[in-house]
């Protein structure tokens, strides 16, 4: 009687085994008639890969790459075998897999079926991708091969489609590792290390989707630094004071160094707060964005239509977690890529980071009085020269140096003066009828009265005098009705039932 059961047994999963088929896989060259050795060879390989005989399909296909290196059906064999050992997953049939599309790409770069070849390279590093909190080696050798699919076949559409996708939950998922890192940094007041992370961060990943909230840590880290200033004035004095060393010309220049400091940090964080409206005005942060705004003193920009309609969009693509998907996340050690953008090209060339040592090196720059650049500052003796004049130059002789400039004769033509020649102290008055050119990166900037009415939503300047007619549907600002209903928000998931989740 048992032996009768167990020969049932047997045969019901012989019979299961059988008719457990892999459904992905698909014979490309079923429709292809033909009674040659070599085409038997490949149809019992994807017959066996079909059924999950791996180790038999490899066989077939390598015995007709060995037995017949002239067949027509020798590429296909190659991306089969490298297809067998992707189909059987686990780390080291990955691995494995991953050399034989390499290959693959080497023998045969120039057939369609190379631009495939390359997305399931970059597909083995995606689904071995850890959590933002763990390793990412796999997820920055994945963004590195969703790269090359874009950019070595872009005329591959369907592949381009698979990859720029793939890309984008990609670059969320290390987006999200930085901008952990960067907040670290911030809450253990290592201001300097969460400035260089935080500005790192929006620079290469814009469609990040807590973007808002890294340029709103990165206004806070800038913030914080100037209170760290002001803290530092005050224990300088008292230990001055203790050591009854008062060095009044000392505390003065430091004083001062600090004031440049913080007035430097406060226009920095004046900047990010105004990206978070003119960039990300549907976002969570832009109200809190105008508050600090308004708490420094400066001016608060207003976004065009075209920038709050684009992030609106942006918002309304982007999914999230499910109550399943959240508690089973932590049995998982997958990432997870649902807030990752639908819209907007990933980025394909990173821009050179920001790092902390650069960032202090910057900022002794900016106390000293060189204004952040590289260039040696010139500091002025009181009653050396008259005040708000310039510096004399190089090639201004030595006895004419401290000699106040004649007037100019208002008849007297004059070359038009530069910019960025500090020798130029008197400008003629602009002529009305004169057609003026194009804004130049290096002019200052508007007054802080004219933000409202001229900052564009790239958050750059324009003259109040240019023709808006070609651009007047995408530079129109935002009025306040259109910022009222992009605050309006449906609540998903688990925020029905916890608002502050």
């Amino acid at each position: 009687m048992s032996l009768r059961i167990t020969v049932t047994a047997l045969a019901a999963t012989l019979a299961l085994t059988t008719a457990c088929t892999n459904k992905k896989v698909n014979n490309p060259l079923a429709k292809v008639d033909s009674k040659q050795p070599d085409k038997v060879l490949f149809d019992r390989g994807m017959d066996a890969m079909k059924h999950n005989h791996f180790d038999i399909a490899r066989l077939d296909m390598q015995t007709l790459i060995n037995t017949y290196p002239d067949s027509e059906f020798i590429a296909r064999a190659k991306l089969s075998l490298a297809d067998s050992w992707y189909a059987e997953g686990g780390t080291a049939a990955l691995a494995q897999a991953e050399q034989e599309y390499e290959d693959f790409e080497t023998f045969f770069p120039n057939m369609p079926e190379a631009a495939e070849a390359q997305v399931k390279i970059a597909n083995i590093h995606y689904q071995q991708m850890e959590k933002p909190d763990r390793d990412f080696t796999h997820a920055v050798r994945a963004e590195q091969e969703y790269r090359k699919v874009i950019l070595q076949y872009p005329d591959n559409q369907k592949m381009v489609s698979e990859a720029r996708k793939r890309l984008l939950q990609v670059q969320e998922v290390i987006a999200e590792r930085e901008f952990r890192i960067g907040r670290f940094y911030s809450m253990k007041e290592s201001y300097p290390a969460a400035i260089a992370r935080l500005q790192s961060l929006v620079d290469r990943y814009p469609l990040y989707s807590k973007a808002d909230e890294t340029l709103y840590l990165l206004g806070q880290s800038y913030e914080g630094e100037i209170a760290m200033l002001k803290k530092m004035d005050g224990v300088e004095r008292q230990q001055m004071e203790r050591m009854h060393r008062v060095n009044e010309a000392q505390l003065k220049n430091d004083e001062l160094a600090r004031e440049r400091l913080a007035t430097d940090f406060a226009s920095k964080a004046a900047e990010a707060y105004s990206k978070i409206i003119t960039r990300y005005p549907a976002m969570n942060r832009a109200d809190d964005a105008r508050v600090r705004l308004t708490a420094l003193h400066q001016p608060i920009p207003r976004p065009t239509k075209a920038a709050l309609a684009l992030n609106k969009a942006e918002e309304a693509g982007r999914g999230e977690q499910t109550m399943l998907s959240r508690v089973m996340s932590g049995f998982n050690r997958h990432a997870d890529a649902s807030p990752a953008a639908k819209i907007g090209e990933p980025t394909l060339t990173d821009p050179t980071p920001m790092s902390a040592t650069g960032m202090m090196q910057r900022a002794n720059r900016v106390a000293m009085g060189s204004k952040g650049n590289d260039s040696l500052s010139v500091q002025t003796i009181k009653g050396a020269l008259p005040e708000n004049e310039p510096a004399p130059r190089s090639d201004t002789p030595a006895s004419d140096a401290n000699a106040t400039p004649a007037q100019p004769d208002p008849n007297e033509l004059k070359p038009n003066a530069s910019a960025a020649d500090p020798s130029s102290t008197v400008a003629a008055a602009p002529d009305p009828n004169e057609l003026k050119p194009e804004a130049r990166s290096d002019q200052p900037a508007p007054a802080p009265a004219q933000v409202n009415e001229i900052l564009q939503g790239d958050g750059s300047s324009a003259t109040a005098g240019q023709d808006a007619s070609s651009n007047a549907a995408s530079q129109q600002l935002a009025d306040d009705k259109d910022l009222a209903s992009s605050k309006h928000k449906k609540k998903k998931g688990l925020r029905k039932i916890i608002p502050g989740s």
